[in-house]
């Protein structure tokens, strides 16, 4: 079977010298499906292959974008500001040759002068914040005529679907919907059910959950008591030698004492939360990266919008929902693989309440996680 590329799509030049620029000599196979089924201008639900769908959507959107009209027709909705800015920047280095404009809308943003946005064809932001700019007048939405609801999987807060029928009341009728996610099945049933309303017979490229690889990945778990998951981590991280390690917890309650803890002992960590700022936030991902902090604390929300590569331990404080385990462990996979780590583990801390989310997860996902023993030196 012959290989699909990039010009055999019959993409814009500019687009395909972009793309090659960005070291992207051809489609994956995911592309391959998701970017034409886009382009027929039908509404589409994408079950994104890791790493892939951000671009997948940016390469649709570019093809589709009338550069002679100087106003918004791409808008794309993230569950967060991290995940808004980071398909911010994809997008903004595949239409590197490309003649466009595009702005991310952040939280709280004050905009004295609504010519910032003349020119815009490609907008970013959160529901809240674009509902936000279309209530007040700053977004102008007639001539939209994609809305990518992008890392659908994210999705937590409650109000995103109220956000999001605002969003569709106030964007054309006939305006193309994509919807991106890595496991549409474990979607919020007000989002589907906004999902089965609105889109009009989608097109469905799905991914396989069951060909999701990990290997190399060693993957344990510990059972035990919610009560001794703190000093269970303080018994990993002073038998097993690590260069540096990041732990994700579900609530931020358990981000603030685990870090606490850590501190009080010795250790070198930072946390990092949706309950700081974004300039918070980056500093201590920063600081993270030149090895100030040889521990990160941080919330699931935190994952996706950073990046935390070289770190030579991951642990589940929480056991994540199914969407979000899958995606965080493979997304070590992809960190680890090649690097040459001795060690590369995920270590997950389950309670009697969590066994049968874990369950779930392997059965679901084919996910081998053995019992890690007591003896920790063993590792």
């Amino acid at each position: 079977m012959s290989k699909t590329s990039f010009e055999q799509m019959k993409l814009k030049k500019e687009l395909v010298d972009g793309i090659l620029a960005q070291g992207f000599d051809e489609p994956s196979m995911f592309q391959q499906q998701a970017i034409p089924a886009i382009l027929t201008g039908k509404d589409t639900i994408c079950q994104i292959e890791f790493g892939t769908g951000a671009a997948a959507f940016a390469i649709a959107a570019f093809q589709l974008i009338n550069e002679s009209i100087e106003s918004i027709q791409i808008l794309v909705v993230s569950p967060t500001l991290e995940l808004a800015l980071q398909s911010h920047a994809v997008v903004t280095s595949i239409g590197q040759r490309m003649n466009f404009k595009s702005h991310c809308f952040v939280d709280g943003e004050v905009y004295k002068n609504i010519k910032t946005l003349d020119g815009v064809q490609i907008a970013f932001g959160t529901p809240e914040s674009i509902v936000h700019k279309i209530t007040s007048g700053v977004l102008e939405s007639n001539e939209i005529k994609m809305i990518i609801i992008d890392e659908a999987n994210e999705i937590q807060q409650c109000s995103f679907a109220e956000h999001l029928v605002h969003i569709f009341k106030c964007t054309p009728k006939n305006a193309q919907i994509v919807l991106v996610s890595a496991t549409i099945s474990f979607l919020p049933k007000e989002v589907l059910k906004i999902i089965s309303d609105t889109m009009k017979d989608p097109i469905k490229i799905f991914d396989k959950e069951d060909e999701l690889t990990l290997d190399g990945i060693h993957q344990y778990k510990i059972d035990l008591q919610e009560e001794w998951k703190v000093e269970t981590i303080l018994d990993i991280f002073t038998v097993i030698p690590i260069s540096n390690a990041v732990v994700f917890c579900n609530q931020i309650n358990s981000v603030y004492a685990l870090n606490a803890s850590l501190i009080q002992k010795g250790f070198a960590c930072a946390q990092i939360h949706s309950d700081m700022n974004h300039a918070e936030r980056n500093n201590i991902m920063d600081q993270f990266h030149k090895g100030y902090h040889r521990i990160l604390i941080a919330t699931n929300a935190m994952a996706k919008g950073y990046d935390v590569q070289n770190v030579s331990l991951i642990i589940n404080y929480d056991i994540p929902s199914p969407d979000t385990f899958t995606e965080l462990v493979a997304s070590a996979g992809s960190v680890f693989g090649g690097m040459g780590f001795a060690t590369r583990l995920v270590i997950n801390l389950v309670t009697e309440f969590e066994q049968d989310l874990l369950l779930k997860i392997k059965e679901n996902f084919k996910t081998k996680i053995d019992d890690m023993s007591t003896d920790l030196s063993n590792l």
